[in-house]
């Protein structure tokens, strides 16, 4: 098994490092770390912006783009969170308590230099992972008949849902939301057209671009447009000698990267968590088990360490459900499997074996891309933080400008541009009721193959719904739906809003 995936690996270079790929590698991970540092400008409007780009593209060079700006976005997140306390992103917001404590004691360019070090550890562990655990998933999945498929898909809709930031039956609405939207269009079987109430242009469904750039595009704008808040940069003046840790710092924080980095992983292979609680866990965690804990909030560079590397191990490991088994964690992984569909490529346990130069391509990109980050982002700290000046009223109107091109692009049809002007007021609309948007595009996405999936379970079982309890590894997936269904009860009865954690003035949503 080692050496397969190792002789596979190195195709995965062969593919990767043509000059095409590692260019839009090289356009996705730069874009990624613009995105990391501008507040506001999250990973999913970025890459539903860059979506219609894709059309015209070859599938590999695709999925590198979009990939790389996911990962990269998380290498730019950390530099506004030690040098400005200011979290762009959510992964770095447990950054701040002692990342910008650093910088402020002038420690700032040993807490960028750890920061890259544990960051690079962290994501060529969640590579490695990918490597060799995805294909073992693949030959179990293998095994999965509708039914198995089918509650496999549940589980992934209501951990996305129920894990999600904020209300868990908010979160379940909107996956619900998100699957009544998946199945507007023709039937898959009759071919009759279902909630399409006489819109022709609805016939084919609601298109991705469309829901991706309405409810993260034109909703995060409306929502956002107003921050006016000073950016602080007396502390960014890093030099590049400042970043190297000495002997004491990187003996205190090694211990915590590798801690981080495997909180991160584990993280990763559980739907519906993400890099932001892996970030913050691994903080809980690492403070648990701390000497001095009451170090941690005021510069303890194992605050820094450990939830970084936690973060990338999280996020190349979130590329291991859904690349292998088509089930997306989070919106970032729903969206870039909508991507792959968009090329005619299903993600899934077939996805090795017909399109190994897609998957195995990608994970050699990821080794590529992340020396990328690392080259880009040292000599490089004081122009990303620049960036940060360019006031919102010029940087909004040119992403709305990009949206409305990128989406009449698609067809060149300008009913589907009022389509994502109409789904980004409702978004707009559900952000100010508390309604998080991104479990609509998990259900959405994930809503067509689960109706497939149930009918044909149906149809073999002639009706009878005791099959997904029958067969041993679909009971076992329903059994964690419902303990999972179980643990959130729990937590609302035991503590009224669920389990606690961290808060960061200033944190971005």
């Amino acid at each position: 098994m080692v050496s397969s995936a190792l002789t596979d690996l190195w195709y995965g270079f062969g593919i990767a490092l043509e000059p095409h790929n590692v260019m839009w590698c090289f356009v996705g991970v730069l874009i990624g770390n613009i995105v990391g540092v501008l507040p506001g400008m999250g990973v999913l409007a970025t890459i539903s912006i860059l979506l219609p780009l894709t059309f015209g593209m070859k599938p590999v060079g695709a999925i590198l783009m979009l990939a790389g700006v996911f990962y990269g976005a998380q290498y730019g997140g950390a530099i506004c969170s030690i040098l400005l306390n200011l979290p762009c992103h959510p992964p770095h917001a447990v950054t701040c308590l002692d990342g910008y404590p650093m910088t402020k004691q002038g420690r700032g360019g040993v807490a960028l230099g750890v920061t890259v070090i544990g960051s690079f550890i962290g994501a060529s562990f969640g590579i490695m992972e990918m490597t060799f655990l995805a294909p073992i998933l693949v030959q179990v999945a293998l095994q999965f008949g509708p039914s198995e498929v089918c509650s496999l898909m549940l589980l992934g809709l209501l951990a996305g849902s129920t894990l999600a930031r904020g209300s868990p039956i908010k979160g379940v609405a909107m996956t619900v939301f998100g699957l009544l939207l998946g199945i507007v269009g023709a039937d898959i079987e009759t071919g009759t057209p279902r909630f399409a109430f006489g819109i022709t242009e609805l016939d084919d469904g609601v298109e991705i671009v469309a829901l991706a750039l309405g409810l993260f595009g034109i909703a995060e704008f409306m929502n956002t447009v107003n921050q006016t808040a000073p950016i602080d940069t007396k502390y960014a003046n890093v030099r590049l000698r400042d970043m190297w840790p000495s002997k004491k710092d990187f003996k205190e924080a090694f211990p915590a990267m590798i801690r981080g980095t495997f909180l991160g992983s584990l993280c990763a292979l559980i739907p519906g968590t993400g890099p932001t609680i892996a970030s913050f866990v691994s903080y809980a965690v690492e403070k648990k088990i701390s000497k001095n804990p009451e170090t941690f909030g005021h510069g303890n560079i194992r605050g820094v360490a450990c939830p970084e590397a936690s973060t990338h191990s999280s996020v190349q490991g979130d590329f291991i459900p859904t690349m292998s088994l088509g089930i997306p964690g989070d919106a970032v992984m729903a969206l870039l499997l909508g991507a792959l569909t968009i090329q005619g490529i299903v993600p899934g346990p077939q996805l090795i074996s017909q399109h190994p130069d897609v998957f195995w391509g990608l994970i050699a990109s990821f080794w590529i891309g992340n020396i990328m980050l690392v080259i880009l982002n040292v000599p490089m700290i004081g122009i990303w933080v620049k960036l940060l000046t360019i006031p919102y009223r010029y940087l909004y109107p040119s992403a709305m400008f990009f949206i409305c091109i990128g989406v009449y692009s698609t067809n060149n049809d300008m009913f589907q541009v009022g389509e994502t002007v109409a789904i980004g007021i409702f978004g707009y609309i559900l952000l100010q009721l508390g309604f998080h948007p991104a479990p609509i595009l998990l259900g959405f996405v994930l809503g067509p193959r689960f109706e497939e999936n149930f009918r044909r379970a149906m149809l073999i079982s002639r009706g009878d719904l005791t099959v997904f309890l029958q067969r041993p590894i679909s009971a076992f997936f329903v059994s964690m739906c419902v303990l999972l269904i179980v643990a959130q009860i729990f937590f609302r009865a035991r503590g009224g809003k669920g389990p606690k954690v961290l808060v960061v003035p200033g944190a971005a949503e």
